[in-house]
């Protein structure tokens, strides 16, 4: 990791202006003074180089989501596309994602021009985790974040890289404990903790059950004094960072979880509609113009929850859920010869769990394709409303206090999902 001569040198002149203005603290970590915002990772491909590139360049964390990279990438897909299933073949596809990620990466940092940090975002969940772990920091990001499983493991797939920022995502102070307890045990901490509140974010959720998403303990107004205490507790409070992950969208928000314990707020959905979000225009479009009763929570084929945009593809498969569950059965093989997920709903036979190939469905969301795709949101409006702006502009209004939030019409999510 390259420092910057000075601490405010990681950020952008002008936006580290309306900071010092904004009665809000800046990010303080890895030797650098930041704005506390960071990016979050959301896959398959919406946040690849070009978003997370352009919010590090304005002084943010940027995080490139590490999953099925290749299909941002030409070359690689005609390598791979359509292969029939063997073991020969998911190494090629899995070799082609790992130079897709080291590829994403390198790019992501020309643009950032040596501002902000780039992290790369990796689910626990997945069968290459470690390999994805490996290749991004070999690749040269500065962070990795570990999210959908506790990442026990995480110190030892980094060990050969001591100033690698290690960064777990949390829901509850008693999964912040454990984790803590765990690598302490191998000499090591968390740099940062991301506190996602599973109530209110996109993608897949930090709770066991659809029941548990609205349990209080999530709530920020108790998890960060908790989680806070804890880190003071094991002399970290000024060394890991607390990350407030889901539902923030204004100055107002982030005032109001720096107040409570935490240096940052993490956003996805709002970054995500961005111009320089990396996914179809499409897909832009169906997440700003949904509405809080267009969103609905599901099981995913991960066996996690799981919050989504009820677009076309989605409406049927929850109505046909209940049919496909009750003759789930293990087969053989991955139906895609990818095996992406160590245990998967679909593949496995697993009966509550989803039952569809959730690659082949985020891929489909990721071109805007509405009668296939699966579209992950938060809830809530965004800051711009059903607007598709910049990242320099979302962030500037994150900065600017007195900013309402207007709600999406109608008329708007009828026009996106048509």
């Amino acid at each position: 990791m390259t420092v910057p001569e000075s601490p405010a040198a990681a950020v952008d002149p002008t936006l580290h202006e309306l900071l010092r203005h904004s009665g809000l603290q800046p990010l303080r970590w890895a030797h650098r003074e930041l704005l506390p915002v960071v990016q979050g990772g959301m896959g398959v491909g919406v946040s690849a180089h070009r978003l997370a590139g352009a919010v590090a360049a304005c002084g943010g964390v940027g995080t490139i989501s590490s999953i099925d990279l290749r299909r941002h990438h030409p070359d690689l897909m005609e390598q791979t596309a359509g292969l029939p299933f063997s073991p020969q073949n998911k190494a090629r596809i899995d070799a082609a994602n790992l130079e897709a990620l080291r590829r994403e990466v390198r790019e992501a940092r020309a643009l950032s021009g040596g501002r902000g940090l780039i992290a790369v975002n990796v689910m626990r969940a997945v069968s290459e985790y470690a390999a994805y772990v490996r290749c991004a920091l070999e690749a040269g990001a500065d962070a990795v974040v570990v999210g959908a499983g506790l990442p026990m493991d995480l110190p030892e797939l980094a060990a050969d890289f001591p100033d690698a920022l290690l960064v777990p995502i949390l829901s509850d102070a008693r999964g912040v404990q454990l984790v803590l307890r765990k690598w302490e045990r191998k000499g090591r901490a968390p740099d940062a903790i991301v506190i996602e509140h599973p109530r209110l974010a996109g993608g897949h959720l930090g709770a066991a059950r659809i029941a548990d998403l609205a349990d209080p303990r999530f709530d920020f107004e108790n998890v960060l004094p908790a989680v806070r205490e804890l880190l003071r507790a094991c002399g970290l409070q000024d060394r890991a960072p607390i990350i407030a992950a889901g539902g923030l969208r204004r100055l107002e928000d982030i005032a109001h979880v720096q107040s409570l314990g935490a240096a940052a707020a993490q956003l996805g959905t709002p970054f995500a509609v961005t111009t320089e979000g990396d996914a179809d225009v499409q897909f832009k479009q169906v997440l700003a113009t949904a509405r809080d009763e267009d969103i609905v929570e599901f099981t995913s084929v991960a066996g996690l929850p799981a919050r989504a945009v009820r677009t076309p593809w989605l409406d049927k498969y929850l109505r046909a859920e209940p049919r496909l569950q009750a003759v789930a059965h293990a087969k053989p093989r991955c139906t895609k010869g990818f095996d992406c997920l160590v245990q998967c709903g679909l593949r496995d036979g697993k009966a509550d769990w989803g039952q569809f190939c959730i690659d082949h469905q985020l891929a489909a969301g990721l071109k805007g394709d509405l009668a296939r795709g699966l579209y992950f949101r938060g809830v809530g409006a965004l800051p711009f409303g059903a607007q598709i702006r910049s990242v320099r502009e979302l962030i500037t209004r994150l900065l600017t206090p007195g900013f309402s939030v207007p709600t999406p019409l109608a008329d708007d999510a009828a026009a996106a999902f048509a």
